[in-house]
């Protein structure tokens, strides 16, 4: 897996119950998207005028509870390329008490930011994408 995120749960990312609250757990998953679509398709946020990719399913499964002052590390990998779509694999890892605290599978879609709807991955991003898939999947 790519090592795509690291960061600190701060105590302002904490919930009253004295965890990380579930909005900060979505935040760094983004976050660590961004780099990870970077390292993938070479693909930069910012620009409005061009493709780029939009989430349409995200599924969460919350492993550990992450505290205040706990290390974290999010690691992604490609689990799937479809005409449109890809689905990534994102593990946030606790570094500070080992283990898992974390999962997310998550489904973009390659978009036309200008007419506003999905477009056909490229063969050329599909061909540099090969590389970043799980073994034994073919896409």
């Amino acid at each position: 897996m790519y090592s795509a995120y690291k960061g600190v749960a701060h105590p302002w990312l904490c919930d009253v119950m004295g965890h990380m609250t579930t909005r900060h757990y979505v935040a760094m998953f983004d976050d660590a998207s961004y780099h990870f679509l970077n390292e993938v398709f070479g693909w930069m946020p910012g620009a409005s005028d061009g493709p780029g990719w939009v989430d349409v399913k995200h599924t969460i499964t919350y492993e550990d509870e992450v505290a205040a002052g706990d290390l974290l590390e999010v690691r992604a990998a490609l689990a799937k390329i479809g005409g449109k779509s890809i689905t990534v694999i994102y593990e946030m890892h606790n570094l500070t008490k080992g283990g898992i605290a974390a999962n997310l599978e998550s489904v973009s879609v390659y978009f036309d930011l200008t007419d506003r709807k999905a477009i056909t991955i490229p063969d050329a991003l599909r061909a540099s994408a090969q590389s970043f898939l799980q073994p034994g999947d073919t896409g």
